[in-house]
């Protein structure tokens, strides 16, 4: 076939350069012995023609017209290019029916849908380089890597401790004094402050390709352009986002991303992404066609009988998850990341979508979430699913699971909030979540089945959690009207910043709330990034768009917050040296599991009443490794002290490990500090407090508490 040449030879093109009809698997573009195979599926296009072009350069130097017999197998079309290497571009133009709902337009160059590469923005915000080519054309890249002796850590999910953060607002600020900001290589740099965090994962936020300029909005309050800044609008399922490579080589990505896993991994901390299969960044109609509206839209999309995009996700679009092609599509986007990029779980972005037929009706038990959960590939992959979509769904507690999948725990963090808040009658639901959420994750679950949060990248941080009564969201340009309204927040008193010293102290007194009910109850903790530290952004509980000192974490912080990260720390290696907390079984198996006994002020009388503010906890029992310690936890939010009769025990006595009352280090000790009571009898909380307190073993105990009192 004569081919049209235009820039000669290339690196990537040898002499041997020829077309052949190849093979409609693997999809994509994969090296084979001699050549490259080209695959992509389309079932309503007409024609489908293959261009290669030199990497930055827009115009092709091949454009190769399939031939609608000879290189197409059903619905996928396909060629082999014998005399090609990797470190060619490629992408596609696609013609087929003008009707809608089909989005056809030959004059549009489209990417490859399982391209692991794409040319990308190399630098992030680059309004001076605003190619078209940009996010359209694919990049083949050699995935040859020296990955050593790495391996998937597997650790039990009921044994993770998950910091979710950002990947460029982790290190972007100037404090973060790293010599590769706002990248995968300037998070390798934050490793040791990890570790000795303790944490056992760390949960990115979306690293997929996406368009960080897509907004022409402006902050009214300066005039600053605002960012598609958390990345929540995917134009790839496979592709890293380019501008979070230090390397700036296109393709560069790939391999930096492999170091920081690996360098994760050398750790002891694993790697979780947030992906988002549910919508595009293509928006509705009035979205642009990068790749899967223009190569297939009515298979890729769910569609009105009008032909308008549903939109389930509140992003314009809503993928059309369960059919059969599109089901294959993502899960061997999940494939490659867990094989070639050795990530250990994902969590998945508004994945109550993934349950809804193509239709939008909600199934019982939906094909795409049963293949995940049951795929020999991802059998040992952590699966948390964000389990309600914006049109209603709420399924928290009842999302479909096949014992596999785990869920954020929405009622988590609003029950803990309206608890320490001062709310009434959550005393129950308190006790509830304090052990595991046995409401939620029962029938062939277990605690390990909730993620347990306080605070997330959406909505406010923990700081500000106590510091605002409402939503400040002007700078985000839509007059304060985006962002969730029902926050379960207190301000203490005074909105926003102050220097009275009474209210930052009460502020101070309830993070410390926070942070010990988080870490301490059973489930699994996720910790947002710079919580630790006293991270705020203004007030902002909709910070998506805010690339700047708002979502960036300032690493200053660490110096002024020095006390608020020693409780962290000590709290989480608290929970890793005590099994109970970590039990994953509402049940005792062969005489092991804890036993959670309910008390008030008087010892065997919970009050589960109205108006109770009160909730205390005695967790006794016995690990697989022995008898474990007690742990006597009282949690006060009234407005005023109160004094709470403590377990009687034979041959121990309690220790004081946590006051949240009480100042500077003297909050939290370590074990060679926690003093022993001197009243063994009670313990006096102070006014909106938590105590814990701790009997360890060394002699047999008995529990009045287990005679007298109320048990769960």
């Amino acid at each position: 076939m004569e081919l049209n040449i235009k820039y000669g030879l290339l690196s990537f093109i040898t002499e041997d350069f020829s077309f052949a009809r190849g093979h409609p698997l693997p999809f994509g573009a994969s090296v084979q012995r001699g050549g490259i195979n080209f695959s992509i599926f389309s079932r309503h296009a007409t024609s489908v023609t293959l261009l290669l072009f030199q990497p930055g350069v827009e115009t092709e130097i091949v454009a190769f017209p399939f031939d609608n017999k000879y290189n197409r197998t059903g619905d996928v079309w396909h060629a082999f290019i014998s005399g090609l290497d990797p470190g060619v571009a490629y992408a596609y133009r696609i013609d087929g029916p003008g009707s809608s709902p089909n989005c056809f337009d030959p004059t549009l160059v489209l990417s490859d849908p399982y391209a692991t590469a794409l040319i990308g923005r190399r630098h992030w915000g680059d309004k001076a380089n605003q190619r078209s080519d940009c996010f359209r054309h694919a990049l083949l890249v050699n995935h040859d890597y020296d990955w050593e002796f790495d391996q998937p850590i597997n650790r039990p999910l009921a044994d993770s401790i998950i910091y979710e953060l950002h990947v460029r607002g982790f290190t972007m600020h100037p404090s973060s004094i790293s010599a590769y900001p706002g990248t995968f290589r300037g998070i390798i740099d934050k490793i040791p402050y990890l570790k000795d965090l303790g944490v056992t994962a760390v949960e990115l936020l979306p690293v997929t390709e996406f368009d960080e300029l897509e907004s022409d909005r402006v902050n009214p309050e300066g005039g600053t352009p605002l960012y598609n800044f958390w990345g929540y609008h995917p134009l790839s399922f496979f592709a890293l986002k380019a501008a979070y490579a230090a390397d700036k080589i296109p393709g560069g990505e790939v391999n930096e991303f492999k170091d920081m896993v690996k360098a994760l991994h050398s750790a002891g901390i694993e790697v979780i992404l947030d992906v988002v299969y549910n919508h595009t960044g293509e928006g509705d109609h009035r979205g642009p066609a990068y790749s899967l509206k223009g190569i297939d839209n009515k298979v890729y999309y769910m569609l009105g009988d009008d032909g308008s995009y549903m939109n389930f996700s509140g992003c314009g679009n809503t993928v059309n998850c369960n059919h059969p092609f599109v089901r294959s599509f993502i899960l061997e986007s999940l494939r490659y990341f867990v094989m070639e990029m050795h990530v250990d779980g994902f969590r998945f972005d508004l994945a109550s979508i993934l349950g809804r037929d193509q239709s939008g009706h909600v199934l019982a038990n939906p094909p795409l979430l049963e293949q995940i959960a049951g795929d020999p590939v991802l059998a040992n992959t952590k699966l948390i699913a964000e389990a309600w979509d914006a049109a209603g769904l709420y399924q928290v507690g009842s999302f479909p699971n096949w014992g596999r999948w785990a869920e954020w725990n929405g009622r988590f963090r609003d029950d803990i909030r309206c608890f320490v808040r001062g709310d009434p009658g959550m005393a129950g639901n308190m006790a509830t979540r304090l052990a595991g959420s046995s409401d939620l994750y029962q029938l062939g679950r277990e605690p390990s089945h909730g993620i347990n949060f306080i605070t997330c990248h959406d909505g406010f941080t923990l700081n500000d959690l106590v510091s605002y009564s409402g939503k400040h969201n002007l700078a985000n340009g839509e007059n304060n009207a985006d962002g969730d309204n029902n926050n379960h927040s207190w301000n203490c008193g005074i909105e926003g910043v102050t220097e009275d010293q009474a209210i930052l102290a009460l502020r101070d007194r309830q993070v410390r709330n926070f942070a010990t009910l988080l870490i301490l109850s059973r489930g699994v903790p996720m910790i947002l990034a710079g919580d630790e530290i006293g991270r705020s952004q203004n007030g902002n509980n909709n910070a998506y768009c805010q690339d700047n000192a708002i979502s960036w974490l300032d690493w200053d912080n660490r110096n002024k917050k020095q006390v608020l990260q020693r409780f962290f720390r000590l709290l989480i290696a608290f929970r890793k040296n005590h099994d109970l907390l970590r039990y994953d079984s509402f049940l005792m198996e062969n005489g092991y599991g804890p036993r959670f006994t309910w008390h008030g002020f008087k010892i065997g009388q919970p009050d589960w009443g109205g108006q109770s503010r009160c909730v205390a906890m005695h967790l006794a029992g016995t690990a697989p490794n022995g008898p474990a310690d007690d742990i006597y936890l009282i949690a006060n939010s009234h407005s005023e002290p109160h004094e709470f009769e403590l377990p009687w025990l034979d041959n121990r006595q309690w220790k004081r490990f946590v006051d949240t009352s009480l100042d500077g280090d003297e909050a939290i000790l370590e074990s060679s500090r926690m003093p022993q009571l001197a009243n063994q009898h009670a313990y006096r909380v102070n006014d909106r407090s938590v105590v814990v307190l701790i009997a360890e073993q060394g002699g047999i105990s008995q529990h009045r508490s287990e005679i007298h009192g109320n048990t769960q």
